[in-house]
């Protein structure tokens, strides 16, 4: 005998947790199936640890560029308490609690499809008129070898950690690539960063690669760009890693920054579904897979970030509920939360051109264009890029290496989102001082 629900939700990370809370207050009937923790990656292993463990190490930077105030320690066992905190032991009984006490039905377990509208988990069948897939993803291994005889983190390895190393090499030279790289780096491990590809952060344009990279090796990060490792061994108490410039590195731990795989082994043949050429579940402009099949978050491909999953489950709520929603994905953010932040959204130069778009572009110097960043900083830098369509006069890209450049990105998002006037950027009034100015004078040097 099977259990019916109106909605049943496999996989409780942030997307999970969007679409399971409206369909509740909506008063639906609600089982959710999570076989790790409530919350999913983000709480416990990725965004929330990671960004309370960088937090203070950007305050010490920040305190030592201010003018008049001496260097602070840094206490490592009162951050990493406050992580535990932040991650709640990597307990999630109250949200459990908090579900169950809402009206939700909670089953810790695999999920799995078992026909059209069918869930099996545990042994139990479980059915319902919409069921919602929104697993996530896992870090993903490269092909190394000997990379299972030696040290290995994943990011949930590095955000759980309780010791600094000393010696520490990052594969990959991506978002977490840069972000762990700056944390250990500034907590005292001699870092080493490989990318296989010719930059960091190969995604974004060129200039902001570049400007991330000089000040990583400002840092003393030993940055390795078009290498990567090809062997790894252990000698004594040392990981040899051998990289395929014919040099070697001798760490204490790996740490994996090689991007991530989807957790798309969900039973989808049983309703007959195959994955995409990334391995992802393929969705339409509602986020629909089938009729009453639905995909939020990293396993559709879109985007592999948590404000995407969150704004996919509000778009699968909607339409569950009746009120049609199509996804608009223009003007997604992007940041990284180093030292100095790093901002992006829209499109690249590049893709621009690719699209056929007639580009015009701008690139300032925040220091020499306006006043914020001499208040904020004795050695005060930064940059800001604008990336525009010159036939239509708008906005289709954005990026700023700063300081909040995570905070200030937004006007950029909002513009390129809504197409946005380069004429409005520049008969804005925007408060004096803040680095939000800065987009007036960009736009002005675009040339329109």
């Amino acid at each position: 005998m099977s259990k019916r629900f109106d909605v049943i939700v496999i996989g409780m990370g942030p997307g999970g947790e969007t679409v399971a809370q409206r369909l509740m207050a909506a008063g639906k009937s609600v089982a959710v199936v999570e076989k790790e923790l409530i919350g999913g990656e983000c709480p416990y292993w990725a965004c929330m640890p990671s960004k309370a463990l960088l937090r203070p190490v950007e305050a010490r930077a920040e305190a030592s560029h201010a003018a008049g105030i001496s260097t602070p320690a840094v206490d490592w066992a009162k951050i990493r308490n406050y992580r535990d905190i932040i991650v709640g032991y990597h307990d999630d009984s109250s949200r459990v609690d908090a579900y169950r006490s809402d009206g939700a039905t909670v089953i810790k377990g695999e999920g799995r499809l078992a026909g059209p509208g069918q869930v099996t988990v545990n042994g139990e069948r479980l059915t319902a008129d919409n069921i919602i897939l929104a697993t996530g993803s896992r870090q993903a291994w490269p092909s190394v070898e000997g990379l299972d005889q030696v040290p290995v983190w994943t990011n949930r390895e590095a955000t759980s950690l309780t010791e600094i190393p000393e010696r520490a090499l990052l594969i990959g030279g991506s978002a977490v690539g840069v972000e762990l790289g700056t944390f250990l780096s500034r907590m005292g491990s001699r870092v080493t960063i490989v990318q296989r590809g010719p930059r960091l952060l190969g995604r974004e344009v060129p200039e902001l690669s570049e400007l991330v990279a000089a000040r990583l090796v400002k840092d003393g990060i030993d940055v390795r760009v078009r290498c990567q490792a090809r062997a790894v061994r252990r000698e004594g108490q040392d990981t040899v890693v051998e990289l395929d410039d014919g040099t070697s590195v001798r760490v204490d731990v790996v740490v994996l920054a090689s991007g991530r795989a989807l957790r798309t082994d969900l039973g989808l043949e049983s309703v007959g579904v195959r994955t995409g050429a990334r391995g992802e579940v393929p969705i339409d402009q509602h986020c629909r897979v089938a009729d009453g099949l639905w995909a939020v978050g990293d396993i559709t491909g879109v985007a592999l970030f948590t404000h995407m999953a969150l704004y996919q489950g509000r778009v699968v709520a909607d339409n569950i509920l009746g009120t049609p929603h199509v996804a608009n994905y223009t003007g997604i953010p992007r940041v990284v939360f180093a030292e100095p932040e790093i901002a992006a959204v829209g499109l690249t130069t590049d893709a621009a051109r690719r699209q056929g778009i007639d580009v015009a572009t701008a690139q300032i110097d925040l220091p020499r264009s306006i006043r914020r960043p001499e208040t904020y900083e004795t050695e005060p830098s930064g940059t800001l890029g604008l990336i525009a369509d010159r036939s239509r006069r708008i906005l289709v890209g954005a990026w700023a290496v700063s300081p909040l450049a995570g905070e200030w990105i937004h006007t950029g998002a909002l513009a390129v989102r809504a197409q946005l006037p380069i004429d409005v950027l520049l008969d804005g009034i925007a408060q004096f001082p803040t680095y939000n100015e800065a987009y007036y004078e960009a736009a002005a040097a675009l040339g329109l």
